[in-house]
């Protein structure tokens, strides 16, 4: 019976081979390098992160957060779009590069070296603010400064920032140094309540002080923006008087402190800039005063330069800047600004052309007047 099974299964062998060409295939453990098949696939692999690669090459172009926040034990985490912390806590950022500039509220400023700390090391810049309060609500950004020899310029690739409420139910409202603000209203521009809250989830609505009533915002002209106050985005004359806010959070109302909204009709652009003489025509001796002014918006100002015909010897004149608002009518408010050179005891170098030149921030304008001596 044996030999029978031994003679079928040599029988079989042979019958396989006869129909597929190749010996049976052996069950035993394959050798290191038998299989071909491997290694093709692995050579296949490296593929999907080669695209990977591509697609983060192309996005390079785009902008990249460089924000860190520190938190507990060590950990590290990219900062929200905006975070929400009690008062009184403090926060650590910190930003990939060697040589980070900063942005923060400005009221910050005067706590430099006590509450708020900025350090630039090796391989980051580090912003620490500590003891927290509800004035200090507000954006924090960074971003990585390009520099060649003692000349910088933002990369706007590397950059990142957050806007931190710091929570305080005894202040609702941001903090202000003034109980009285003047915000005004341009024709061609939004203007902006700035009754910011500490508390995002907070109701805020805006009154008129007279006559009392609520000023409903559509969400078109005027619409309501945690992280600023309310905007509106095309002041008119309607608008000026008298404003404040008011916001609830689980507890009693809170009232801002008032904004006196005033409107402002001059144009836009450089400065509009007059100049006159005390007199065109002086005697030797005589005391000469050459004015320059300049009318426009309120909260735009204003830098003056001279030239006169003494400078180039030294000639001792004085010059004073100064600026004053006056109320035009109808709720419009304009700017005044003005700069005098004045000589005393006019004489022979004296006499010429006085050039005053006037800038703001959308240019300058250059005017002249001639001063004889007779």
């Amino acid at each position: 019976m044996r030999l029978w099974v031994l003679l079928s299964l040599l029988l079989l062998h042979e019958t396989l081979q006869n129909v597929t060409g190749q010996p049976a295939k052996s069950k035993h453990p394959k050798e290191p390098g038998e299989n071909k098949i491997k290694p093709a696939n692995k050579k296949m692999k490296p593929k999907l992160p080669k695209l990977k690669e591509r697609e983060s090459s192309d996005s390079s172009t785009k902008s990249q957060s460089i924000m860190i926040q520190v938190m507990d034990k060590g950990r590290f985490q990219k900062p929200a779009a905006t975070l929400s912390l009690p008062a009184g806590q403090s926060i650590e950022l910190r930003c990939k590069g060697n040589k980070i500039g900063w942005s923060y509220p400005s009221y910050l400023d005067t706590f430099k070296d006590s509450k708020l700390s900025i350090k630039q090391l090796d391989r980051y810049g580090q912003l620490i603010l500590a003891n927290s309060t509800a004035a200090d609500t507000g954006e924090y950004s960074c971003w990585l400064l390009l520099c060649n020899g003692s000349s910088c310029k933002k990369d706007e690739s590397k950059t990142g920032s957050t806007y931190i409420f710091f929570t305080d139910k005894g202040e609702l409202f941001v903090p202000t140094s003034s109980y009285f603000e003047i915000v005004y209203l341009n024709p061609d521009k939004p203007a902006v309540i700035p009754c910011r809250v500490t508390i995002p989830s907070a109701k805020v609505t805006l009154h008129r002080e007279f006559p009392a009533e609520e000023i409903k915002t559509d969400g078109t002209n005027i619409i309501y923006d945690v992280k600023k106050g309310f905007i509106y985005q095309h002041p008119t004359s309607d608008h000026k008087g008298v404003v404040y806010c008011r916001a609830e959070s689980r507890g009693a109302p809170q009232i801002s402190i008032k904004y006196q909204l005033l409107y402002v009709e001059v144009p836009s652009g450089p400065p509009s800039t007059t100049i006159v003489a005390s007199s065109n025509k002086a005697e030797g001796g005589d005391n000469v005063n050459v004015l320059c002014i300049v009318l426009g918006e309120p909260d735009v100002e204003v830098e003056f330069r001279w030239k006169y015909p003494g400078e180039e010897y030294e000639r001792p004149v004085i010059i004073q800047d100064s600026w004053r608002l006056i109320n035009r009518g109808i709720g419009h408010t304009t700017r005044i600004s003005k700069s005098v050179i004045a000589i005393e005891d006019f004489e022979t170098i004296d006499a010429g052309n006085y050039i005053c030149t006037s800038q703001n921030l959308r240019g300058q304008t250059t005017v002249a007047t001639r001063v004889d001596l007779t």
